[in-house]
């Protein structure tokens, strides 16, 4: 049996609401995880399983069709999704964008592509 190939992905955040948020500015970006001690622990602990799921291939269920924050999905290319914050004084929202850049070969070693 021949193993498959695992990918490797880059993620980035970027902050694209922030209504009564002191912490954060529209426009903020951030690369996950290298940056995540910059993310306000709120927004981070709300964040943290759903970037795990992204990080290694995986896919959450909804969709937000019809809403601003509906999302793209390609798994050759960028993988969009947005999380909310869960404090309830705020509007801080994290946009999420997964690019597939590279995959790890059978021999163990990563192989990344050319973009």
């Amino acid at each position: 049996m021949i193993p498959m190939a695992q990918n490797i992905y880059r993620i980035e955040l970027e902050i694209v609401e922030a209504a009564g948020c002191v912490a954060h500015q529209v426009g903020e970006r951030f690369v996950y995880p290298q940056d995540s001690g910059k993310l306000c622990g709120w927004l981070m602990d709300s964040a943290r399983g759903m970037l795990t799921v992204l990080r290694y291939g995986g896919r959450l269920p909804w969709t937000y069709t019809g809403t601003p924050y509906e999302k793209v999905i390609d798994p050759e290319g960028v993988t969009t999704e947005f999380i909310s914050c869960p404090d309830p004084t705020a509007r801080v929202v994290l946009k999420v964008m997964r690019t597939r850049i590279g995959e790890v070969g059978a021999d163990g070693k990563p192989i990344f592509f050319d973009r």
